[in-house]
C-alpha cells in the first residue's frame, strides 16, 4: 500500500512539471502573425519561381506567382542566408506556407519611414518632377507627393499681381528639374497621400536671418512682389519683409499693384520682428503729417475736404495730404442721399467733430 502511494505522489510530481513547461512554452511563443504585419525572415532558399523564409518558430513562407513577378528585380539579387522583410499575404496557404510579399513590405517600410520623418520633422533634398496649377509632384522612395503652392517658402511663391491661374503655372514650371528641400507634413498610407512642404524649413531658416533685425533698423531692398495687401520686399537672399497696404503711405492707398513694380528699390523701416517674420513700412520713413495737422486744426473747426473714398460706414475725406477723416453715414441718413449730396473728388465744407492726431483719427460733420 505505500509503495502504490509513492507511486501515485510521483505521477503528481511529473504531471505537474509537465504542466509548467507547457506553460512557459505557451507564455515564451510569440503569437503567430496576421496578414498584413511586415515580418522578417532568412532566405533558405531560391528556386526559379519561388524563394522560401525560415519564419521560426512560424513555418515557413513563400513568395510566388504575382508576388515573385513584381518583386523579380529584388530577388535577382538575393542569396541563401540573406534577411528579407516581407508582408504575410496569406496566413498558411494550402499548402502549409506562409504566403508572402516584399513588394508590399517594401511599401509598407516606407510608409513608417513617412510618418517617422513626420514626427523628427527630417529634411530633404527632392527634385521636382512636374507642376500643376496648384503646386509641385515630388517623388520620394518611389511614392509620387503634392507640394502645394501654398507650402512653397517665399523664394519659390509665384507673385503673379493679377493671380492668373495660368501666369502661376508658368511660374511653377520653372521649379521642374530643380532640387528643393522639403519635410513631409501628411501622410495617409490607405490614400497614398503624400504631402510636403518647405515652409517648415523656412521657418527655421527665417528664424535665425530675422533675429539680425530690430525695430527701427532702416534698411534698402527689392520690390519682389506686389499683391491686394502690401509688397514684398528682399532684405538679403532667402528673407522677404512685408510692407502691409497700410503702411505704404500716409495717404490712402487702393492698390499697391500701381505704385511698384518688380525690381524697384525701396527704404523700408523695421516696425516689428515675429516669428521669423519681418514687418516693414514705407511711409515710417516720410514725415508725418498729422503732427503738422495737429498745430493747424482743432475740434469745431470748419474745414475744406476733399471725398477719396466711400466704403460701408460713409465716406473719406481728406483736408490736406495724408490727413483724412470719416464722414458718417448718418450725417445724410442713407448711401443714397449721401451720394446724391456729395461726390468722389470734390470739396466740401465739415466740421471737426472728433480730432486724435496722435492715434491719425478724425471724425467730419457734412456742413455744404
Amino acid at each position: 500500500m505505500v509503495k502504490e502511494k509513492t507511486v501515485k505522489v510521483e505521477d503528481e510530481k511529473t504531471k505537474a512539471k509537465n504542466n509548467s513547461l507547457m506553460a512557459k512554452f505557451f507564455n515564451d511563443t510569440k503569437n503567430p502573425p496576421t496578414a498584413g504585419e511586415v515580418i522578417e525572415g532568412k532566405v533558405i532558399g531560391i528556386e526559379k519561381s519561388k524563394v522560401y523564409v525560415d519564419l521560426q518558430p512560424f513555418g515557413t513562407g513563400i513568395i510566388y506567382g504575382k508576388e515573385f513577378i513584381t518583386a523579380r528585380d529584388v530577388i535577382k539579387k538575393l542569396n541563401i542566408g540573406d534577411v528579407v522583410s516581407a508582408k504575410i499575404v496569406d496566413h498558411i496557404n494550402r499548402d502549409g506556407y506562409v504566403e508572402l510579399s516584399l513588394k508590399e513590405a517594401r511599401q509598407a517600410l516606407i510608409w513608417d519611414e513617412a510618418e517617422k520623418a513626420i514626427k523628427d520633422k527630417t529634411i530633404f533634398e527632392i527634385p521636382v518632377q512636374e507642376a500643376n496649377k496648384g503646386g509641385l509632384i515630388l517623388s520620394w522612395q518611389g511614392i509620387v507627393g503634392f507640394l502645394p503652392a501654398s507650402q512653397l517658402k517665399s523664394e519659390h511663391y509665384p507673385k503673379v499681381e493679377d493671380g492668373d491661374k495660368d501666369k502661376i503655372f508658368d511660374e511653377l514650371k520653372k521649379l521642374v528639374g530643380q532640387k528643393i528641400s522639403v519635410a513631409i507634413i501628411t501622410a495617409v498610407p490607405k490614400e497614398g497621400k503624400l504631402i510636403f512642404s518647405e515652409k517648415n524649413l523656412e521657418k527655421k531658416e527665417n528664424q535665425k536671418k530675422a533675429d539680425k533685425y530690430k525695430i527701427g533698423d532702416v534698411l534698402s531692398g527689392e520690390i519682389t512682389g506686389a499683391v491686394d495687401f502690401g509688397v514684398f520686399v528682399k532684405l538679403e537672399d532667402g528673407l522677404e519683409g512685408l510692407v502691409h497696404i497700410s503702411e505704404i503711405d500716409w495717404a490712402l492707398v487702393e492698390d499697391p499693384k500701381t505704385m511698384f513694380k518688380i525690381g524697384d528699390k525701396v527704404n523700408v523701416k523695421v516696425i516689428d520682428v515675429k516669428d521669423g517674420k519681418v514687418s516693414l513700412s514705407i511711409k515710417a520713413l516720410k514725415p508725418n503729417p498729422w503732427l503738422e495737422a495737429e498745430k493747424k486744426y482743432k475740434k469745431g473747426d470748419e474745414v475744406k475736404a476733399v471725398i477719396i473714398k466711400f466704403n460701408k460706414y460713409g465716406a473719406l475725406a481728406s483736408i490736406e495730404e495724408g490727413v483724412s477723416g470719416l464722414v458718417h453715414i448718418s450725417d445724410f441718413g442713407s448711401e443714397a442721399v449721401m451720394k446724391e449730396k456729395i461726390s468722389l473728388g470734390k470739396s466740401y465744407t465739415f466740421k471737426i467733430n472728433v480730432f486724435e492726431p496722435k492715434n491719425q483719427k478724425m471724425g467730419l460733420n457734412f456742413v455744404k
